[in-house]
């Protein structure tokens, strides 16, 4: 047994490397790719969602840590940060759309453009995203119930994964849109100018 546990040991200082090393390849990627801290953090956001979902399968199975698990986790790291970049890009796309049509109809941008916005950006995600989360589960879920050689050590990638991209799926959907909308509505007025002098007296008053 001595000789699996210095395997172990070795395994586990190479991973204290690799794991943070991927985490900031993974930002600076993000980074490159959107050119905006902000954009980029946002995206980063969808790593703990998936990272809870994993740790509860793996603890639901009954499964331990080990270095085909953190495997799976890196592997989930990247999973997660690409569907956390395309549900970003919607949004910018749908922000950019409410953008244009603000300016078409002389009238400054307000917060009741960003929420329609967020809202056709993030319903417009759902189908890709769950398409995308359908084509890997069904690859992954059939490893949970292999008996060949190897078999323990793929399950043990693909229990993170699983329960990574399911909880990375609820959570993404909701969680990304409202920080979202609070990071580019902050400095936005409630409502545009032009929307306030066609208000009711009553309404106008609430919204100012």
């Amino acid at each position: 047994w001595s000789g699996q546990f210095e395997y172990l040991e070795r395994a586990a200082a190479r991973l204290k490397i690799v794991v943070p090393l991927t985490l900031v390849l993974i930002f600076l990627l993000l980074y490159l790719n959107f050119k905006a801290l902000t954009e980029t953090l946002i995206v980063m956001l969808s790593l703990p969602f998936a990272l809870v979902g994993g740790i509860w399968l793996m603890w639901w199975l009954g499964f331990n840590m080990s270095v085909a698990v953190a495997v799976g986790f890196i592997a989930l790291a990247g999973v997660a940060a690409e569907t956390g970049v395309i549900m970003l890009i919607y949004l910018e796309q749908a922000f950019a759309t409410a953008k244009a049509n603000c300016a078409l109809q002389n009238r400054s941008l307000a917060r009741s453009d960003l929420r329609a916005a967020i809202m056709y950006g993030a319903v417009e995600r759902v189908r890709p995203k769950m398409m995308t989360v359908v084509a890997i589960m069904a690859g992954l879920v059939p490893i949970l119930w292999s008996t060949g050689t190897g078999s323990e050590v793929m399950q043990r990638i693909a229990v993170p994964m699983i329960g990574g991209m399911i909880s990375s799926t609820l959570l993404t959907l909701i969680v990304i849109p409202a920080v979202y909308g609070i990071v580019k509505g902050w400095r936005l007025p409630e409502w545009a100018e032009s929307q306030l002098q066609t208000m009711p007296a009553e309404l106008k008053l609430a919204a100012e």
